[in-house]
């Protein structure tokens, strides 16, 4: 068991290799038999504060029903109240693998296998990362809460006057906050690792020093919002979901429930989930596409 000091660095070292340790050895991140592959690669990990003022933005944004860190903590923990300057939002980032991404790219209107896996059994282990890293914290003392496993956390039913549907925490938005990422043309957060990913995240009564954000626009990350070029989400979309204008979230809903869905479910029983196309065969894939961009223009220069 570690305790050391509140505030000391090392937590966010611990916390980082007791993450890295989970993914890397645990048999449980596998698509599944008859594969004998592993679900996720090597994670990424950020922290942001409780009490960085982009949590209270959201809100404003997306809607009152939306979380912000202190209130999901609070709502978990009753009898322990605290201020959002006390608690710390551990977030990370598992890439899908080579293989995954590669037999995705080849599909043009219904997702690959091994992605339909990636997305069930991969996020099964999401949910067993989520729990364990609750399990360490809370053994060695630290209050955590894992918000997407929460009992009165959904997707769907929670709606936004200004996005439609939406949820009462978002991963993305909270990778988003902790530096991680930013926002594509398809709502994707394109991120170091590339869009190809899912996110996981734990909010705990710590204090560690916030990952460097090193952006202020949340679209800084895009081709499509740095100069009007790229635009190949739109060409991979297959529901006609992704335009100039965004993402149609019901749209996409719509092509999921009535095709993916009816194809996965073939498969893997209670399945509706799945595609993926708009995040793969496209530039920001598994990095961040800025420095394909820079190249192009030194070449033309």
């Amino acid at each position: 068991m570690m305790r050391v000091g509140n505030n000391d660095s090392r937590l966010s070292t611990w916390i980082i290799q007791t993450i890295e340790n989970f993914v890397t050895n645990s048999p449980e991140n596998s698509l599944g038999a008859p594969y004998k592959e592993k679900a996720w690669g090597k994670p990424l990990v950020g922290f942001s504060r409780g009490d960085d003022p982009l949590y209270e933005k959201l809100r404003e944004d997306i809607g009152s029903a939306h979380w912000t860190p202190e209130m999901i903590f609070n709502m978990a923990f009753p009898d322990r109240r605290v201020s959002p300057d006390q608690l710390t939002v551990i977030t990370w980032i598992l890439p899908k693998t080579e293989a995954t991404k590669a037999d995705n790219r080849r599909g043009t209107h219904i997702p690959s296998e091994r992605w339909v896996r990636a997305r069930i059994y991969g996020e099964a282990f999401n949910d067993k990362l989520r729990m364990h890293l609750v399990e360490v914290l809370m053994k060695s003392g630290y209050k955590a809460v894992a918000p997407v496993i929460f009992p009165r956390w959904d997707w769907g039913e929670t709606m936004s006057e200004r996005y439609g549907m939406a949820s009462n925490w978002s991963e993305r938005h909270a990778a988003y906050v902790a530096g991680l990422g930013t926002f594509g043309l398809c709502e994707g957060l394109i991120t170091p690792l590339g869009k190809a990913v899912r996110f996981g995240s734990v909010v705990a009564g710590i204090s560690i020093p916030p990952t460097k954000r090193p952006y202020q626009d949340h679209h800084a990350y895009c081709l499509f919002f740095k100069d009007g070029t790229c635009r190949e989400c739109i060409e991979r979309c297959p529901a006609g979901a992704v335009t100039e204008k965004g993402h149609d979230k019901v749209k996409c809903w719509d092509y999921i429930e009535s095709v993916t869905a009816q194809h996965t479910k073939d498969y893997f029983e209670g399945a509706q989930d799945g595609c993926g196309f708009c995040q793969t065969l496209v530039p920001c894939e598994s990095r961040i596409p800025l420095k394909d961009l820079s190249q192009k223009s030194e070449s033309q220069d």
